[in-house]
């Protein structure tokens, strides 16, 4: 296969210089144009001098990443990325889309919760929203991915096999996440300055967070009906990171062993989703920097509750790692390309 020309759109985001650190280690994938609106003419390395005499290309204007590039990534905030789609479709250039643009099937849902309209609602019907280890390869059909949000590539993970397998409950299902502050991303808000979330813990956007919907649209579809579910996050004053623990009521007499065994089943043979050994407890620390997804199991026979607790690092497996994952799906290259990732020990 030839080299895959890529370019990134919103390059001096959290997500897209995350995007340029693991793209520069790609074998089968070069970075061909750069977009920043804010610092167009600059080069990247002056905005992030970690990249000084390893990347210092000039950042350009959205059109010639699109000219030049057969795969754009768009790190843009909602409403910015549906202009990109009809400019991608129109030339034959894949969009890997990490907003959340494409993220909703129902426009009356990106209505409530995002206050807009679909502007190019015909690109709608090119796009697929792809969490690789449960959506499998319908990616391959994909012209516009909807890469999914952070939160609800921990969760829907955490619960796939639960649901399935109708193992809890549909009803009363309770999810609390902890993120790190780079789950907020670069803009400064009051909770995210330095002295507000050093030595701070507390949850925000309580019920009203914008992941929701898609969370309940995942978790829908792996039901078969129609769920709602409560959703609290929470700012570790971390960099990077998101544990999630799930608390639902089991369906029916269960052992954990039982449980343990039926995830095993389905994510067995993936490689970035490790189900722990029974009683082990996962820790952000054990996959920051990496692509992986760790899923602990846990039964609470007194209250008849399962317990899941996943944990991935919001920039690679909730962001830009599952970016390339679902690239590397749909240009036909094997899905762990560019991605052995090992998380630090220390």
């Amino acid at each position: 296969m030839e080299t895959i020309k890529v370019g990134i759109i919103g390059a001096t985001g959290y997500a897209g210089v995350e995007l340029i650190r693991l793209l520069l280690g790609h074998p089968k994938a070069k970075i061909t144009a750069l977009c920043s609106v804010s610092f167009e003419g600059k080069p990247i390395s002056e905005i992030y001098p970690a990249l000084y005499q390893i990347n210092d290309d000039i950042l350009v204007d959205e059109d010639t990443v699109i000219d030049q590039c057969d795969v754009v990534f768009a790190s843009v905030p909602h409403g910015v990325s549906e202009q990109l789609a009809v400019k991608c479709l129109s030339k034959g250039k894949l969009l890997i889309d990490l907003g959340a643009d494409f993220r909703l099937h129902e426009e009356q849902d990106y209505q409530q919760w995002y206050h807009g309209s679909y502007q190019h609602p015909e690109a709608h019907a090119h796009a697929i929203y792809s969490i690789p280890e449960i959506t499998g390869d319908a990616v391959k059909s994909a012209q516009v991915i909807a890469n999914p949000g952070c939160y609800p590539t921990s969760i829907a993970i955490g619960l796939a096999p639960a649901l399935k397998n109708g193992l809890i409950s549909k009803k009363g299902i309770v999810i609390d996440s902890k993120s790190g502050v780079t789950g907020a991303g670069r803009g400064l808000t009051q909770n995210t300055h330095y002295p507000e979330c050093n030595e701070a813990f507390a949850p925000y956007k309580v019920g009203t967070h914008r992941h929701t919907p898609e969370i309940e649209q995942m978790l829908s579809e792996l039901a078969g009906e129609k769920l709602t579910v409560t959703f609290v996050p929470h700012l570790l004053p971390v960099n990077r990171g998101i544990v999630s623990t799930i608390y639902a009521d089991l369906a029916k007499e269960i052992s954990a062993q039982e449980i343990h065994q039926i995830y095993q089943q389905m994510y067995g043979k993936k490689q970035f989703v490790r189900v722990l050994k029974l009683g082990d407890i996962p820790n952000l620390k054990n996959v920051r920097y990496s692509n992986y997804c760790d899923v602990g199991i846990f039964v609470d026979d007194r209250a008849k509750k399962l317990i899941v607790v996943s944990a991935i690092d919001n920039m690679v497996k909730g962001a830009a790692g599952q970016a390339i994952q679902n690239m590397n799906l749909k240009c036909g290259m094997d899905e762990d390309c560019g991605l052995h990732l090992v998380p630090p020990a220390i």
